[in-house]
């Protein structure tokens, strides 16, 4: 059985630049860096919000992430097909995650019980039509960790195996935060979990 998510959703950062706009973002153009930060900063915003759940430190993630992105694009080539977005996605996830193990924020929220229970097939979290302002108060009330997890997994598309690498674990970390918190958002959404189904 593949590791992948039950139905890989889009990322937000699927955006596909020109080629053009990003010689003219390595030349320096600074109209070229700005369309990539109006392109790019809902999707970046919105990450480092889930991951950290902090709306100030989200605009602090952003920024930082912007500023690299800016300092870095001589960097990106485009090796094996790999989309510039992906690239700055990367990024973005690192800043979060590395504010997360400054603040120690990843390590104190989580503990880890051996006998948590995960299934290959975790079933996604809520459907859609649950109401949006809902869901978002249940995860901001997760730990960092298991927030992020499931941000990873169910919006951006990762392996269990990427998360582990992203955030420096296993993957049965990755598997085991991925359960408890669509238990978690299930009990908060009071949603009935249909064992038949």
């Amino acid at each position: 059985m593949t590791d992948q998510p039950p139905n890989p959703a889009r990322s937000s950062f699927a955006i596909d630049v020109p080629d053009a706009l990003l010689a003219r973002a390595r030349a320096g153009d600074r109209a070229a860096f700005e369309q990539l930060y109006r392109w790019f900063e809902r999707p970046v915003f919105t990450l480092a919000l889930r991951i950290g759940g902090d709306r100030e430190e989200a605009r602090d993630v952003l920024q930082e992430t912007m500023l690299k992105v800016i300092g870095r694009i001589g960097e990106f080539r485009g090796s094996n097909g790999s989309p510039f977005w992906g690239w700055l996605r990367q990024i973005a996830i690192n800043e979060a995650l590395m504010r997360l193990r400054r603040d120690k924020r990843l390590a104190q929220e989580v503990g880890i019980d051996d006998t948590d229970v995960f299934s290959e097939d975790t079933a996604p979290p809520p459907p859609a039509a649950a109401d949006a302002a809902l869901l978002q108060r249940a995860m901001a009330n997760l730990p960092a960790a298991t927030r992020s997890v499931l941000w990873l997994y169910h919006a951006e598309g990762y392996t269990h195996e990427e998360i582990a690498g992203l955030m420096q674990r296993t993957p049965s970390f990755s598997k085991s935060q991925l359960a408890r918190g669509t238990r978690k958002l299930r009990t908060a959404l009071a949603i009935e979990e249909d064992l038949h189904a």
